[in-house]
């Protein structure tokens, strides 16, 4: 059984870094290394929005305009795990993050809560 697990979260101040962990595991019948990774955040009473993604390789990444120049997605498919560093953190930054990866399949892991916050 395919499982993606966030972690990383927390509160920071703004200005302030984060980077948020998302480990798969349970890639039996294809792997973790074919899919692509996405990050996704919701923010109360907000829909869900894309954040950033990256291809399976590593090759290709995407940023919302929002976080494009603060936000870095990155993978390392030899630990089965993509990253999501977060620098200069806003207010607005504020939500559950979640990871998914994509391609044979489509998963998502239960996320991660981020506060930024004085």
């Amino acid at each position: 059984q395919v499982r993606l697990v966030e972690s990383g979260g927390g509160l920071v101040q703004p200005g302030g870094s984060l980077k948020l962990s998302c480990a798969a595991s349970g890639f039996t019948f294809s792997s973790y290394s074919s899919y692509s990774v996405r990050w996704d955040r919701q923010a109360p009473g907000k829909e869900r929005e894309l954040v950033a993604v990256i291809s399976s390789t590593g090759a290709i990444t995407n940023y919302a305009a929002s976080v494009k120049g603060r936000f870095t997605i990155s993978r390392d498919n030899a630990k089965n795990t993509a990253y999501l560093q977060m620098n200069s953190l806003k207010p607005e930054d504020t939500a559950v993050y979640y990871c998914n990866a994509f391609g044979l399949g489509n998963y998502r892991g239960q996320g991660t809560q981020v506060i930024v916050s004085s």
